[in-house]
């Protein structure tokens, strides 16, 4: 385990803030291409040795802090009976959930034993990675994935989603029990913690939210209390407010939220972000100066003031992110609180 991981889900004052990317694994590097340009998506995602050495690889390189699951979330779909496949314009599913066909879908018992292999994945990266490192795993928000399941994708303005909120809560009846079940049974295969990521969640207003997704949210933090942190894309203030709960691990922010004001707020568990990703594809002079100023509010923080802080990105790496800026941003941090 990485201590300074550690001491950030304790809430813990630290001088130097643990290193974590979101989709820090992934088609921006180098050592994932290689690895993809021999095997599929879903070869890599569903094998664990070679999962666990895509995972493996940021850390070698980068030295981050905590490792991740290689996955995806929207395996339990699969699992639930909706098909999967991985084409070049992204993931694609057999058939899209409607008021008519939802009762197709498999119980969460049916459905648990087709996601075994994600505790394969996280015990075999435990065993590769260096003992000084942490490692996480994740699901989807139940929003994101009933809004994949009916849309396809999170894109677009989800008119049938946000027009058949009646159907969410029955998909929840199977879907929040197969998510309780795979929860277990990553925290079993060696995650220290796992990740909720909402990335649809800032598309319904912060009353509708309030209304239905944390209900939800609420019955899985409190089958694993402390174990689970969460994330959520484009939320606002008035979201994460909605969600808070010292039952959390911790929480992620993205990069439209002041951090140091969330730190100054937060009083438990930890709270990772929030450099805008985008950023990262500066050139590589000016992409120093970038951090320097976005860090300097940090700085003047004490070391109390910065407690539970796991320094990170605002969203996930993005493909075709220069390599060098992300050494540039994990060097500069451990340089600068030192």
């Amino acid at each position: 385990m990485n201590e300074k991981f550690q001491n950030a889900l304790k809430h813990k004052a630290q001088t130097t803030p643990p290193v974590w990317f979101m989709r820090q694994a992934g088609r921006y590097h180098q050592h994932y291409q290689n690895l993809r340009a021999q095997h599929s998506f879903m070869e890599l995602c569903k094998n664990a040795e070679l999962a666990s050495e895509v995972a493996l690889g940021p850390i070698q390189d980068f030295d981050f802090d905590v490792s991740i699951m290689f996955s995806d979330l929207l395996f339990p779909l699969e699992a639930l009976g909706m098909g999967l496949e991985y084409t070049d314009k992204g993931p694609k599913l057999g058939w899209h959930l409607n008021t008519e066909n939802y009762k197709k879908l498999k119980t969460a018992s049916e459905a648990i034993d087709d996601l075994g292999f994600q505790k394969e994945v996280l015990q075999l990266t435990r065993q590769k990675l260096p003992k000084d490192k942490s490692l996480i795993g994740f699901v989807g928000g139940p929003w994101t994935l009933f809004v994949y399941a009916c849309e396809g994708s999170h894109a677009g303005h989800l008119t049938y989603s946000k027009g058949h909120l009646d159907l969410f809560s029955g998909f929840c009846e199977v879907l929040v029990p197969l998510l309780e079940q795979n929860i277990q049974l990553q925290l079993e295969g060696g995650a220290e913690v796992v990740m909720i990521f909402d990335t649809a969640a800032g598309e319904l207003a912060p009353d509708i939210y309030k209304q239905i997704i944390v209900p939800q949210l609420h019955r899985l933090m409190n089958r694993f209390p402390q174990q689970l942190g969460y994330y959520s894309k484009g939320t606002t203030e008035s979201h994460v407010q909605a969600v808070q709960s010292n039952v959390w691990a911790g929480f992620g922010v993205d990069h439209r939220f002041d951090l140091s004001r969330v730190l100054s707020t937060s009083s438990s568990g930890f709270v990772q972000g929030n450099f805008d990703q985008t950023l990262l594809f500066q050139e590589p002079l000016q992409f120093k100066e970038t951090i320097k100023k976005y860090f300097e509010k940090f700085e003047k923080l004490s070391p109390e003031e910065r407690a539970g802080w796991v320094c990170g990105l605002g969203h996930g790496v993005l493909p075709k992110t220069p390599e060098e800026n992300v050494r540039s941003f994990v060097k500069y941090v451990r340089e600068v609180f030192k």
